[in-house]
């Protein structure tokens, strides 16, 4: 079970307008009281967007770990649809959780590509959400890690400008990567992957933009061993 802190359905990088849903459900897994506490921060990427909540990647995440006898028995989403790392810094300020968790996510950055700002803001931000994530892990970097940015270039919304969109996701990218080095917090490359939907629409969901639960299972494949090797 899991708590989804705050979403959306709001639509951000295309012009497809949809109501804005807060969703608040919280519990414990039934197969044990005691087990891991994790936390995923992100964008519309984090809460899935286009796909049911049990196909969002944090959720098949957690799902992966407990079939791997790593019982997990809270999953936290903060994160809404057209989050920028401001958005997200804003909410993570106002989040106070009452224990530390064991293990955080970060997945932000693509609507700051969108949106076409500052790089150099991008990275001040993300530093910072790094030590708060860090923070929400009770002081231990050893227990964040960050995937990156997916290519939304490989859409079909991102079809007219594929090569300049990739170009761009990768520069935020080398950001990513270099600010995770610095804190020597765990960064799993997942953008190739995402390009993989080029040349396979299942990958894409529905809505044309966001990525399908087929996608979202490839993200969990590729960070369950590395992520195992912090435990």
């Amino acid at each position: 079970m899991y708590k989804l802190i705050l979403s959306s359905l709001l639509f951000c990088i295309a012009c497809i307008n949809e109501p804005e849903v807060a969703i608040v459900h919280s519990g414990n897994s039934p197969e044990s009281t005691a087990g891991l506490r994790y936390l995923a921060l992100g964008d519309s990427y984090t809460i899935g967007q286009s796909v049911p909540e049990t196909d969002r990647w944090p959720v098949l995440f957690a799902k992966s770990l407990r079939e791997n006898r790593t019982p997990v028995t809270t999953t936290d989403i903060l994160a809404k649809t057209g989050w920028t790392t401001a958005n997200l810094l804003s909410a993570v300020y106002g989040y106070k959780p009452t224990e530390n968790y064991d293990l955080v996510s970060l997945l932000i950055g693509v609507n700051n590509q969108f949106q076409s700002l500052s790089i150099d803001q991008f990275r001040i931000d993300f530093h910072e959400l790094l030590l708060q994530s860090v923070a929400y892990a009770g002081g231990r970097a050893n227990r964040v890690f960050v995937l990156s940015i997916p290519d939304w270039g490989s859409t079909l919304l991102g079809s007219g400008s594929r090569e300049e969109i990739g170009k761009s996701i990768d520069k935020f990218n080398l950001v990513v990567k270099e600010e995770c080095a610095k804190e020597k917090i765990l960064f799993i490359d997942i953008t190739p992957i995402s390009r993989k939907a080029l040349n396979d629409p299942t990958m894409v969901a529905s809505d044309n933009l966001h990525y399908s639960a087929k996608m979202h299972q490839l993200w969990v494949d590729e960070a369950l061993p590395k992520v195992k090797f912090l435990l």
